[in-house]
């Protein structure tokens, strides 16, 4: 394809046409992820949602009874567990469950960045819930765990894209650094107009196109943690990313949240001790 610059128009051209399958989830995940990232989740049709897709509804029950959380009876339906795990475990697992088969390709090449993207994106979700207890009002965990886990689907966007191109001429070479930069320059723009265009809250299309931009909203909390996350993944390489030397505390995010350092350990350690955020 050329220089990185050619990449990025090409790129773009593809995606104006439209002629692409997009990143999205089947209608039944689409439906629950948009039911979860909503202020004040429906309870009643998440029970619905789940309860008709067997395996979503199996990891459920098994998650709600296993030794973390179960009590002295077995869960045995959807909305037991649903009361027994809360709204923000019940976002984890199904935003995890629903939104893993997605990072995946049969192209070694697309299917490699996609993991590591997929690792940052888990990485951002778990961060940014973990930092929302650090503040002692307006934001919900589930609320920060799904914009965390959305706010690059831009770089997903053009994965996918690449990998359609590459599925219909099989000579197509794209080296790595060329891609990564190409995902760079488009994901956040993308990012938005993709969320809004299968309707998920403004608020999430919004993290996912302002959390590169020099300055922020200092009253969007959502995005100061979805943006401090992602600082806590690059230092610690989770990701696409590495950037080892950067002072997490003196960022402008850590500042506005008065991130302490036990707070930002507590953080640390977990990432570091979660199965699959490495490679």
């Amino acid at each position: 394809m050329g220089s990185e610059k050619t990449i990025v128009k090409v790129l773009q051209r593809y995606i104006e046409s439209e002629q692409f399958s997009l990143p999205v989830f089947d209608p039944v995940s689409l439906r629950i992820q948009q039911e979860l990232v909503r202020k004040e989740p429906n309870l009643r049709t998440i029970e619905k949602l789940i309860s008709g897709d067997q395996a979503l509804s199996s990891n459920l029950l098994k998650v709600a009874n296993s030794s973390m959380f179960a009590g002295l009876v077995a869960t045995t339906t959807v909305r037991s567990a649903l009361v027994r795990l809360g709204m923000a475990e019940v976002g984890r697992i199904v935003l995890t469950d629903i939104s893993k088969k997605v990072f995946s390709s049969r192209d070694p090449q697309i299917d490699a960045i996609m993991k590591r993207l997929w690792q940052h994106s888990m990485g951002c979700a778990f961060a940014a819930g973990m930092l929302s207890n650090c503040l002692d009002f307006g934001v919900l965990q589930h609320e920060a765990f799904a914009a965390g886990l959305f706010h690059d689907i831009g770089k997903l966007l053009v994965l996918k894209l690449v990998g359609d191109k590459k599925r219909v001429n099989q000579a197509l070479a794209v080296p790595d650094d060329l891609l990564i930069g190409a995902m760079d320059r488009l994901h956040a723009e993308q990012g938005y107009l993709l969320l809004r265009r299968i309707q998920m809250p403004e608020g999430v299309a919004v993290i996912a196109r302002d959390h590169h931009l020099a300055s922020f909203d200092p009253d969007n909390y959502i995005l100061i943690l979805v943006r401090m996350a992602n600082h806590i993944c690059h230092r610690m390489g989770i990701g696409l990313k590495h950037d080892p030397d950067l002072d997490l505390l003196a960022t402008p995010e850590a500042m506005h949240i008065r991130l302490s350092p036990p707070e930002l350990d507590r953080v640390e350690q977990f990432l570091a001790t979660t199965s699959g955020l490495f490679s």
